[in-house]
């Protein structure tokens, strides 16, 4: 699970990176780019979501390991 969730976090800042090179910075909420940023949000919630499901896991196994 760790593996798939580092997988993701990669694949997802990839794809931020890209992201960041689309906007049009002269009309930032213009029709394209405001596209590309709640595309950018998306992929920032979707990071914090593994980043809270694997600190939930990590919680998970020190239960198991005091009973």
């Amino acid at each position: 699970m760790k593996i798939f969730s580092i997988i993701l976090s990669v694949i997802a800042l990839a794809l931020i990176i890209f992201n960041l090179t689309q906007i049009n910075f002269d009309n930032p909420f213009g029709d394209e780019s405001i596209v590309v940023i709640i595309t950018i949000m998306a992929l920032l919630c979707a990071i914090v979501l593994l980043l809270i499901l694997n600190t939930s896991k990590r919680i998970e196994e020190k239960f198991k390991k005091q009973k």
